[in-house]
């Protein structure tokens, strides 16, 4: 990994120069210095720039050894937005929906800080399955990983779309929560015809013989959409408005990593899987799954304002989040 950190210390400069600075409304901070700063993440792909930057200790060297960086990994949004609740969590890479409900939760004390990934995830359905469009699902089982996560509200919105709707709101096709592991058996067994999977479990069960029904580009905002998002607390923003630049220094350069040195960076975001989980990834899997998903710190506001809208309905949220959803940025 010495040529990826070598080109990681020529590309900060530039970030350095065009990032910019965060309006924190005391600014300053106080003279209480940082200790130790904790970074939720999933051991997803999704979270590469986490990934990555846990893998190569990044945002340790940045911020200096008076500083202990833990990285605490979550399973589900839920938890994550816990955690930033109790205060366990300070800054975390998490899906948009949850980002929302944190946000609307908490009254504005758990704010959006930067974009992470867009798009990564598809419809596919059972081999030789006699659904060959989106209409077809009408008495159709699809599977998402979880009720209320980014993937859920995706299919909400197609099948609000194509004229369909689930069993629960007096629709025709039932939606069933299946972890991402078990759609493959899920699936074989019969109990489920489709399922919006996120990356890499799109590009594993096609790998495994199931079939594409919708493209990332075709499931919401032609694959443009948030589907992880860093957010921080506001608490610790205020407080510690450097260490959070510093972050934010250091996700951006990561973002611009993966995307200028894809193939180095992919190696370490694999042997950062394998170290955690003790699984890595076929690099095949890996690279498919890749072609599916965007690395960006920039924010589609349409999308995650989407998201708030079918939250809303839906029931996961009592009302909209305001200009408080977002930390603000000054150049």
């Amino acid at each position: 990994m010495k040529s990826l950190t070598l080109k990681r210390m020529l590309l900060l400069t530039c970030i350095l120069i065009t990032l910019p600075l965060l309006s924190v409304g005391c600014g300053k901070g106080n003279n209480e210095a940082l200790t130790s700063i904790n970074i939720g993440y999933f051991n997803n792909i999704t979270h590469a720039q986490a990934l990555l930057m846990k893998s190569e200790k990044s945002l340790e060297q940045t911020l200096g050894a008076e500083v202990t960086v833990n990285w605490t990994a979550f399973n589900a949004g839920p938890a994550e937005v816990e955690a930033l609740f109790s205060g366990a969590v300070d800054i975390g890479y998490i899906g948009p929906v949850p980002a929302i409900t944190a946000n609307v939760k908490s009254k504005g004390d758990v704010q959006i800080l930067s974009g992470a990934t867009k798009g990564g995830a598809v419809l596919i359905k059972q081999k030789d399955s006699d659904i060959k469009a989106l209409e077809d699902l009408s008495g159709k089982t699809v599977a998402i990983p979880q009720i209320g996560n980014t993937q859920h509200l995706c299919l909400l919105q197609l099948l609000s779309e194509h004229g369909l709707s689930p069993v629960t709101d007096n629709g025709t096709v039932t939606v069933s929560a299946v972890a991402n592991a078990d759609v493959a058996n899920t699936m074989e067994r019969g109990d489920i015809d489709a399922a919006l999977v996120p990356e890499p479990w799109g590009a594993t069960l096609l790998a495994n013989g199931a079939e594409l029904l919708l493209d990332y580009d075709q499931i919401y905002m032609d694959g443009a959409y948030d589907v992880a998002v860093v957010v921080i607390r506001k608490e610790f923003l205020q407080k510690y408005p450097e260490a959070a630049e510093a972050f934010l220094k250091e996700h951006e350069l990561a973002t611009k990593q993966i995307n200028e040195h894809p193939e180095e960076s992919l190696t370490a975001i694999n042997e950062e899987l394998n170290a955690a989980t003790g699984k890595s990834l076929d690099p095949v899997i890996l690279a498919d799954a890749f072609t599916r998903i965007g690395v960006s710190s920039e924010l589609n506001r349409d999308s995650i304002y989407g998201f708030a809208e079918v939250s809303k309905e839906q029931g996961f949220i009592d009302s909209l989040p305001d200009k408080d959803l977002y930390v603000s940025t000054k150049s």
